[in-house]
């Protein structure tokens, strides 16, 4: 089993940052690709980025490529997302969700089987 624990939410002014991390646990977990995604009330669940096991790999939503940046660090069993230059349209709940698949469409959330309970994101204007 799989546990995974956001942290690093909060409230930000626009253009400042702000870095989420992502704790696991679970023996595997360092195999898993490990992706970010992100919901405001009444809307879809939006892809933001995922990153493969060796952490070498990664992938982005094309509206957020150069603001946003995901990590893992292993040995931590941690993965992050640096926020740079925060909108008041990334206001959202942030959630960071893995699966052991190698393969599929790593952008849509059917495709995660792990999921933690989210963190609050609120950009000020």
């Amino acid at each position: 089993q799989v546990q995974l624990v956001e942290s690093g939410g909060g409230l930000v002014q626009a253009g400042g940052s702000l870095r989420l991390s992502c704790a696991a646990s679970g023996d595997t977990v360092s195999a898993h690709v490990v992706g970010w995604f992100r919901q405001v009330p009444g809307k879809e669940r939006e892809f933001v980025a995922a990153i493969w096991s060796t952490g070498t790999t990664t992938f982005y939503a094309d509206s957020l490529k150069g603001r946003f940046t995901i990590s893992r660090e292993n040995a931590r069993n941690t993965v992050y997302l640096q926020m740079n230059n925060l909108k008041p349209e990334d206001t959202a709940v942030y959630s960071c969700a893995s699966t052991p698949k190698t393969h599929g469409s790593f952008d849509n959330f059917l495709l995660y089987d792990y999921w933690g309970q989210g963190t609050q994101v609120t950009v000020s204007s």
